[in-house]
């Protein structure tokens, strides 16, 4: 089972958003038959039966392995992965373009990034996952508490200038066999933890 699974298929991502095969894909970070979860969710065995084989259709869920109840063979299933994050390319029609308004101090701009950052580290995971390869990557989260607005926007500006000369010293625009990496720098408000939060 993977830890993380991006789900790129518009069909996928439908499935995955019905309330009962979410409550299914979490119940089935550990195995167990439709015969169990019925129990578990309060639905009739048929009905999970009917949300496991789309779910399996999708790939978000597999079969572990298969045993005789009685006159019933029974499949044992289990998610695909623990997590699930849906890709913003499943909704490529509609996926914010971060090009359209590009601007420092908008929240709907970093949004858009975020969702930018999102597709295409999800299309790199699924890449590197089939090549069977790692992928490297690096990433800073932490938190910066400003006494005042004004502290705040100079921090911006040092941020800026900051990140501006390391660009400008690591950029090789003429090596021969050089990657672009994407760099993505964000400050926002942090959102107060609670205790439903806190269990994620």
């Amino acid at each position: 089972m993977k830890d993380v699974a991006v789900i790129e298929d518009p069909a996928a991502a439908e499935a995955s958003l019905d309330p009962m095969r979410a409550r299914l894909l979490a119940e089935l970070t550990e195995p167990n038959s439709a015969t169990m979860l019925a129990a578990k969710v309060g639905l009739p065995r048929q009905k999970v039966n009917y949300h496991l084989k789309t779910l399996e259709r999708h790939g978000l869920v597999e079969l572990v392995e298969e045993r005789r109840k009685g006159n019933v063979n029974e499949r044992v299933m289990r998610a695909t992965a623990a997590s699930f994050v849906i890709s913003p390319a499943a909704l490529a029609s509609v996926a914010p373009d971060p090009s359209r308004a590009p601007d420092r101090l908008s929240a709907r701009w970093l949004l858009a990034l975020a969702a930018q950052l999102v597709r295409d580290v999800g299309t790199l995971i699924v890449g590197a996952s089939q090549a069977r390869r790692k992928l490297a990557t690096f990433a800073i989260d932490g938190r910066v508490r400003f006494a005042t607005a004004a502290d705040r926007a100079a921090f911006a500006e040092e941020l800026s200038a900051a990140v501006a000369a390391l660009v400008s010293k690591y950029h090789d625009d003429s090596a021969e066999g050089g990657r672009d990496h994407r760099l993505v720098v964000a400050v926002h408000p942090a959102v107060p933890r609670t205790a439903d939060t806190e269990e994620r």
